[in-house]
């Protein structure tokens, strides 16, 4: 009979991820696909094979780790829209329709369970839930940079237009849950630019 591996003990290896990268990667994978409700402390420790006490030390709650989930998905988020923005500096309307080409593409994907944010929302209605307080702020941060957007594009009232944007963009989430999202690039960059007439 073969003798079972011992778990090691002490510190990861070096480039490892650490407990705390395993548990949000494991909470965020199982958050995103199931919801955050149906997901319970015990299935994220069972599925990343951390303690719950450790978990516990890390993210004092579960609504901690929620908040955590929603911290990292903002960041990816912003990191993704820098890059682009980067790329298409001195262009705002290539800019635009790269953004929007991006946004086409996360919800294209066969994995795509919704906007992270959007989800977060409509699952915990209380405004002051800290992961709807990070969905909410990054929304809010989406409104400001296309305001800032279409201003350099000459829109009369930039913040209705960011609004209107926001609202096709929010729009495009959900409609990407029922339906083909083959084309979903076309109507999006289509109505942004008649928004922009």
């Amino acid at each position: 009979m073969k003798a079972r591996a011992r778990p090691r003990r002490g510190a990861p290896p070096k480039r490892a991820p650490s407990a705390r990268e395993r548990i949000l990667a494991t909470a965020s994978e199982l958050f995103y696909r199931e919801g955050f409700r149906a997901i319970g402390v015990d299935t994220v420790v069972e599925e990343c094979g951390v303690s719950k006490t450790s978990l516990y030390r890390l993210f004092e709650s579960k609504d901690a780790l929620i908040a955590a989930f929603a911290a990292e998905q903002d960041r990816l988020f912003w990191t993704r829209w820098d890059h682009i923005a980067q790329e298409y500096a001195a262009e705002p309307r290539a800019l635009l329709e790269a953004l929007l080409s991006w946004i086409a593409q996360r919800i294209g994907r066969p994995a795509y369970r919704g906007c992270p944010f959007l989800n977060l929302t409509t699952e915990f209605p209380d405004p002051t839930h800290p992961g709807r307080v990070i969905a909410r702020s990054n929304k809010d941060e989406l409104r400001a940079r296309l305001a800032t957007l279409v201003t350099k594009l000459g829109a009369a009232d930039p913040n209705r237009v960011a609004s209107q944007l926001a609202l096709l963009i929010n729009g495009a989430y959900a409609t990407g849950l029922m339906v083909n999202a083959g084309d979903l690039r076309g109507d999006l960059v289509d109505a942004a630019k008649k928004l922009l007439v």
